[in-house]
Protein backbone atom coordinates (compact mmCIF):
# COMPACT_ATOMS: atom_id res chain seq x y z
CA UNK A 1 0.00 0.00 0.00
CA UNK A 2 1.35 3.40 -0.99
CA UNK A 3 1.71 5.82 1.89
CA UNK A 4 0.35 9.30 1.21
CA UNK A 5 2.04 12.20 2.92
CA UNK A 6 -0.14 15.06 4.06
CA UNK A 7 1.15 18.58 3.94
CA UNK A 8 0.74 20.87 6.96
CA UNK A 9 -1.87 22.74 4.91
CA UNK A 10 -3.84 19.51 4.38
CA UNK A 11 -3.81 18.80 8.10
CA UNK A 12 -5.06 22.30 8.90
CA UNK A 13 -7.83 21.88 6.29
CA UNK A 14 -8.97 18.61 7.84
CA UNK A 15 -9.00 20.15 11.31
CA UNK A 16 -10.89 23.19 10.01
CA UNK A 17 -13.51 21.03 8.29
CA UNK A 18 -14.04 19.06 11.51
CA UNK A 19 -14.39 22.25 13.56
CA UNK A 20 -16.84 23.69 11.06
CA UNK A 21 -18.94 20.51 11.20
CA UNK A 22 -19.12 20.93 14.98
CA UNK A 23 -20.24 24.54 14.52
CA UNK A 24 -17.06 26.17 15.82
CA UNK A 25 -16.79 28.83 13.14
CA UNK A 26 -14.14 30.92 14.89
CA UNK A 27 -11.69 28.06 15.41
CA UNK A 28 -12.43 26.67 11.94
CA UNK A 29 -11.72 30.06 10.36
CA UNK A 30 -8.36 30.22 12.14
CA UNK A 31 -7.43 26.76 10.85
CA UNK A 32 -8.44 27.67 7.29
CA UNK A 33 -6.21 30.73 7.56
CA UNK A 34 -3.31 28.58 8.81
CA UNK A 35 -3.86 26.20 5.87
CA UNK A 36 -3.58 29.14 3.47
CA UNK A 37 -0.50 30.41 5.26
CA UNK A 38 1.19 27.02 4.89
CA UNK A 39 0.16 26.92 1.23
CA UNK A 40 1.81 30.30 0.60
CA UNK A 41 4.98 29.05 2.30
CA UNK A 42 5.00 25.88 0.19
CA UNK A 43 4.54 27.73 -3.08
CA UNK A 44 7.23 30.21 -2.03
CA UNK A 45 9.68 27.38 -1.51
CA UNK A 46 8.76 25.95 -4.90
CA UNK A 47 9.36 29.33 -6.57
CA UNK A 48 12.51 29.92 -4.50
CA UNK A 49 11.24 33.20 -3.06
CA UNK A 50 10.97 32.21 0.59
CA UNK A 51 12.42 34.63 3.15
CA UNK A 52 14.82 33.69 5.92
CA UNK A 53 12.15 34.28 8.55
CA UNK A 54 8.39 34.02 8.14
CA UNK A 55 6.42 36.96 9.47
CA UNK A 56 3.01 38.27 8.51
CA UNK A 57 4.70 40.90 6.36
CA UNK A 58 6.90 38.34 4.60
CA UNK A 59 3.92 36.05 3.95
CA UNK A 60 1.99 38.96 2.43
CA UNK A 61 5.00 39.84 0.25
CA UNK A 62 5.35 36.20 -0.78
CA UNK A 63 1.67 36.08 -1.78
CA UNK A 64 2.21 39.15 -3.95
CA UNK A 65 5.33 37.66 -5.58
CA UNK A 66 3.57 34.34 -6.16
CA UNK A 67 0.68 36.15 -7.84
CA UNK A 68 3.12 37.76 -10.27
CA UNK A 69 4.20 34.29 -11.39
CA UNK A 70 1.05 32.18 -11.03
CA UNK A 71 -1.68 34.78 -11.53
CA UNK A 72 -3.69 37.34 -9.65
CA UNK A 73 -6.15 34.74 -8.34
CA UNK A 74 -3.48 33.75 -5.80
CA UNK A 75 -3.98 37.14 -4.15
CA UNK A 76 -7.74 36.60 -4.23
CA UNK A 77 -7.32 33.26 -2.47
CA UNK A 78 -4.95 34.78 0.08
CA UNK A 79 -7.35 37.68 0.68
CA UNK A 80 -10.13 35.16 1.28
CA UNK A 81 -8.00 33.48 3.94
CA UNK A 82 -7.28 36.82 5.57
CA UNK A 83 -10.99 37.66 5.61
CA UNK A 84 -11.74 34.31 7.26
CA UNK A 85 -9.26 35.11 10.00
CA UNK A 86 -10.18 38.73 10.63
CA UNK A 87 -13.93 39.09 9.99
CA UNK A 88 -17.11 37.66 11.43
CA UNK A 89 -18.86 36.12 8.44
CA UNK A 90 -22.20 34.53 7.63
CA UNK A 91 -22.34 30.88 6.54
CA UNK A 92 -22.78 31.64 2.82
CA UNK A 93 -19.78 33.97 2.67
CA UNK A 94 -17.77 31.52 4.73
CA UNK A 95 -18.42 28.72 2.24
CA UNK A 96 -17.22 30.86 -0.69
CA UNK A 97 -14.02 31.86 1.10
CA UNK A 98 -13.33 28.29 2.19
CA UNK A 99 -13.42 27.20 -1.47
CA UNK A 100 -10.73 29.79 -2.21
CA UNK A 101 -8.53 28.50 0.60
CA UNK A 102 -8.97 24.92 -0.57
CA UNK A 103 -7.99 25.93 -4.11
CA UNK A 104 -4.86 27.65 -2.77
CA UNK A 105 -3.93 24.47 -0.91
CA UNK A 106 -4.53 22.42 -4.08
CA UNK A 107 -2.14 24.68 -5.98
CA UNK A 108 0.46 24.36 -3.22
CA UNK A 109 0.13 20.58 -3.27
CA UNK A 110 0.54 20.52 -7.05
CA UNK A 111 3.72 22.60 -6.81
CA UNK A 112 5.06 20.51 -3.94
CA UNK A 113 4.49 17.31 -5.91
CA UNK A 114 6.28 18.85 -8.90
CA UNK A 115 9.18 19.67 -6.60
CA UNK A 116 9.27 16.06 -5.46
CA UNK A 117 8.96 14.80 -9.01
CA UNK A 118 5.59 13.16 -8.40
CA UNK A 119 3.46 15.04 -10.90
Amino acid sequence: MKKILKSPADIYLEEADELLERGDIVQASEKYYKAAEEAIKTISIYLKISPENWTLASINRAALEISKVLGVEILDYWNSATALYTATLDQDTLKILIKDVKRLVEIANEKYNELLGRS
